[in-house]
């Protein structure tokens, strides 16, 4: 199976938290965490490397978001706190053969999970 496979999506009120699930091929080397909202680009929120298990954040979910996965980096978790309305968006998960550091881009993963939406009240 390459296709990552998520789960965790709901409605959540503002300063809530949600853990988003993801299950991923043991043959890639990273998995990340994307949203995106509308017609707005997809943002990359936090990777894991499977290989020495650093992570990556970027600056808008840092200290709020955390990305974790089990001894193999097949299942990786992306806890969210103190969620805002603004963190609404569809979320994917996404795995690729590139290492976990410095901008999480898009074109740098294969594999796209279904998307899953959250949507955070006021």
């Amino acid at each position: 199976q390459s296709q990552p496979v998520q789960s965790g999506g709901r409605l959540v009120h503002t300063g809530e938290s949600l853990r988003l699930s993801c299950s991923a091929s043991e043959f890639t080397k990273v998995v990340g965490w994307f949203r995106q909202d509308g017609g707005k680009e997809r943002e990359g929120l936090a990777c894991v490397s499977s290989i020495d298990g650093k992570t990556y954040y970027a600056d808008s979910v840092k200290g709020r978001f955390t990305i974790s996965g089990d001894n193999t980096k097949t299942s990786v978790d992306l806890q969210m706190n103190d969620l805002k309305p603004e963190d609404t968006a569809v979320y994917y998960c996404a795995a690729g053969f590139r290492g976990c550091a410095g901008d999480i881009l898009e074109r740098d993963y294969d594999y796209w999970g279904q998307g899953t939406q959250i949507t955070v009240s006021s």
